[in-house]
């Protein structure tokens, strides 16, 4: 906990300097430039340059990189470039498109090569969300239903590999609404696991080959750090045997968010979401509690089956120039079928903001859950 509390000191601190010294610092255009300090060039990176730069349509860089710390994976080193920019043709008005990849280590083992975006066409006609993924992680694992992941007795160690690429291709139907194809490629190999029966016969390696579609609502003011508004995701994916899919079945994953400003500074956000399989998913595609945006604080896989529900509801206040707070509550579960239904998990947590950027958070969140349950997050963005 230490080095959370000092990063938190430095980020403050520096939120002091970057702005004390670019509030105070006035520049005549008829005498000679003096040279920047330090924080000077430091807060005009964070700002992304000067502001013609930010009221045009260039793209805008953004470099990170440092240590950071989480439960699951110990302490990390990791560097990220995120772009923002517009296509030729989107005009100003409309939200940026967004990219953001980077590398990942950690002392525990664990490191990723992962890319994602979101590609947003002039008139908001349609939209390409991505992501590709390629990592190891050494893990525990403790089976499959919630009443395996509720013994400490079951946890296992499991070193796991994963390669994930997935695209979606929506189109605008009408206002707001945005519908079109899906597709999937991941391959998962789980080794070295020390009680392998906890697999339940199942196979260590398992590939999908997924298609299906993707129909959204999106009436957000902003995509990555919405203010008002309310979005909706369904996403129905299909994974038959005659795609090669050792194991078949069919996954629908719904999410809906919405966003209401209370008072000044101040925003109510909630979050419904669950993940329903239909069929025979593998060990590796059942539904689990637990990420860096919903269940903050469980491991993740720590509970998993072939449906998971949860729900949300969180308050972010802005506090004092780059800083801000928020607190939330939540619970979820994990179930195989109606009768399992209701073994509810809580959820709650505290979190601070740094602002890199205008509505570009770096955001630090510590959550707990059941008694034995918590953990800390770090993370770029708000969490949904």
């Amino acid at each position: 906990m230490k080095r959370i509390w000092i990063f938190i000191l430095f980020c403050v601190t520096l939120s002091f300097n970057v702005y004390s010294q670019s509030d105070t610092v006035a520049i005549d255009s008829t005498k000679v430039k003096p040279k920047l300090s330090f924080f000077q060039k430091l807060v005009n990176y964070l700002n992304g340059g000067d502001s013609a730069k930010q009221n045009s349509n260039k793209a805008k860089w953004l470099v990170l990189g440092g240590p950071h710390y989480s439960t699951d994976s110990k302490l990390g080193l990791a560097l990220y470039g995120i772009m923002e920019f517009r296509l030729k043709g989107c005009d100003f008005s409309m939200q940026p498109s967004n990219f953001m990849a980077g590398v990942d280590v950690s002392t525990a083992g664990f490191w990723s090569v992962s890319a994602s975006g979101t590609l947003l066409f002039p008139h908001d006609s349609k939209r390409i969300n991505a992501e590709l993924r390629v990592g190891y992680s050494p893990q525990n694992f403790w089976g499959m239903g919630y009443e395996m992941g509720n013994n400490d007795a079951n946890e296992s160690k499991l070193r796991q590999n994963e390669i994930k690429m997935k695209a979606d291709m929506i189109f605008r139907v009408a206002p707001k609404f945005y519908l079109g194809p899906s597709a999937e490629w991941r391959t998962v190999k789980g080794k070295s696991l020390a009680r392998p029966e906890l697999l339940e016969g199942q196979d260590h390696t398992i590939r999908n080959y997924g298609f299906g579609f993707a129909l959204q609502y999106d009436s957000r003011d902003l995509m990555r750090d919405a203010s008002r508004g309310a979005y909706i995701h369904l996403k129905q994916m299909f994974y038959p045997k005659f795609l090669w899919n050792h194991y078949a079945f069919a996954s629908t994953d719904f999410r809906a968010s919405v966003y209401h400003k209370v008072w000044k500074g101040g925003v109510i956000a909630g979050e419904l979401r669950g993940l329903f399989n239909v069929g025979n998913p593998s060990w590796a595609n059942l539904a689990q509690l637990g990420d860096n945006s919903s269940m903050r604080g469980y491991y993740k896989g720590r509970f998993r089956d072939k449906h998971s529900m949860a729900a949300q509801v969180e308050l972010r206040q802005h506090v004092w120039k780059r800083n801000g707070v928020v607190a939330w509550v939540g619970v979820g579960n994990v179930f195989h079928d109606a009768n399992s239904f209701g073994q509810l998990l809580p959820n709650f947590g505290i979190g601070y903001r740094f602002a890199l950027r205008p509505h570009m958070n770096i955001r630090l969140d510590y959550g707990w859950g059941k008694k034995g349950h918590s953990g800390f997050v770090m993370a770029v963005y708000e969490s949904f």
